[in-house]
């Protein structure tokens, strides 16, 4: 039996070979392996020349925009109290707000899931991260556990939570592949995950277009992951909710 390398070849990814082996007449062909997760461009004036499945992530939001996430207008542009209802949360249910920011949402779902729930603040950057520990010391927030997270990780255990929701969060994160797999990881089997993300279809939402995403996109990114659509909500002013179910 004589056995002998014919070729070669380079793939883009880098010096990949693609090695063909004769073996008695027969071919065999080993298999290339998928391209890069994440492609690198120059940055455009929002984004950070990062781009995952189609569309550049954002850049994020850094504490000197947290006057901005607690603006009073916010009520009236996001109608959280409609968002809220969509949610249905019970007393005793264990929740993530992932990117929790300055708690806007956390303070709200605490006080729907009682005492006896939990409410897992978990944001990466440590100033935000302080304001949050903050109001877990205030009468009635002392169910709002602040979690410091990771660029690729959230940090939470296994099978953990009912519950995770990103709002208007999910556009930003530099590793949008991992962290929602760590999500997905932490949500217990029959749980939710939820997207809530400026609509990127409609042109009157005045968001800018890298922090608005469209129903399409978030269902191609989620697809990725043990996740099975469950139902988009529209009933919010500017935003759409796509909820998604772990089997």
């Amino acid at each position: 039996m004589i056995m002998r390398r014919v070729a070669a070849v380079v793939c883009n990814a880098g010096t990949v070979l693609l090695t063909l082996l004769l073996i008695g007449g027969g071919v065999a062909i080993a298999q290339a392996p998928s391209p890069e997760r994440y492609q690198v461009a120059p940055p455009s004036a929002d984004g950070i020349g990062k781009a995952y499945q189609g569309r550049e992530i954002a850049r994020m939001m850094g504490f000197d925009g947290a006057a901005w996430l607690e603006r009073t207008e916010r009520q009236q542009e996001e109608r959280a109290d409609l968002l809220m209802a969509e949610l249905a949360l019970r007393p005793g249910m264990e929740v993530a707000d992932v990117g929790a920011g300055t708690g806007y949402y956390s303070r709200r779902m605490s006080l729907q899931v009682g005492a006896r729930g939990k409410v897992y603040a978990v944001e990466v950057q440590p100033s935000m991260l302080r304001v949050l520990e903050d109001t877990a010391k205030r009468p009635g927030y002392g169910n709002i556990v602040p979690v410091l997270g990771a660029d690729d990780d959230v940090k939470l255990p296994e099978a953990s939570i009912d519950l995770a929701i990103m709002v208007d969060v999910y556009h930003e994160l530099e590793f949008p592949h991992e962290v929602l797999a760590s999500i997905v990881r932490a949500v217990r089997p029959g749980g939710r995950v939820v997207f809530v993300e400026y609509r990127g279809e409609d042109f009157r939402v005045p968001i800018k277009a890298l922090h608005k995403m469209t129903e399409q996109q978030v269902r191609l990114e989620a697809a990725a992951h043990a996740l099975v659509w469950e139902r988009t909500a529209r009933t919010l002013p500017w935003q759409h909710m796509v909820v998604f179910k772990r089997p």
